[in-house]
């Protein structure tokens, strides 16, 4: 049997060449323009459905990991975002802990980094967040 490994191999140099040279902030903008800053048929994870959650447009995104899938012949990119309101000087007090958390944005591009797949956490506690029910 062989012995593999992949921890030298130049994929990873060629992976995080490519992570590095994303421009996340730009990806998630114009993601977030596209929808207009609303998400539409949200459920939370207490069950809850939200026929629409409008999002302050002040939001910021930070991206906290990013992972890459194969199978079959299909390639993707899966980059995960935390969102925050760049314009909280003061954090909000939620249940006991300081935070201006407004929630996760998970979105999965192809290997031509087309839109394939999104997947919002929303923290609906936050005030900043607006939601119809």
């Amino acid at each position: 049997m062989t012995n593999l490994e992949l921890k030298n191999h130049p994929v990873w140099q060629d992976l995080t060449e490519v992570l590095e040279n994303l421009n996340t902030d730009a990806l998630v903008t114009e993601h977030l323009e596209l929808c207009d800053y609303k998400i539409c048929g949200y459920w939370d994870e207490q069950d809850n459905f939200y026929e629409q959650i409008t999002l302050p447009r002040s939001l910021s995104a930070e991206l906290v990991s990013s992972s890459i899938g194969v199978a079959d012949k299909k390639r993707w990119i899966k980059l995960k975002f935390v969102l925050q309101d760049k314009n909280t000087t003061s954090q909000y007090l939620l249940g006991g802990n300081l935070t201006n958390n407004l929630g996760e944005l998970t979105i999965i591009y192809d290997e031509n980094l087309q839109f394939v797949d999104e997947n919002w956490q929303i923290n609906m506690d936050n005030s900043l967040i607006v939601s119809q029910v």
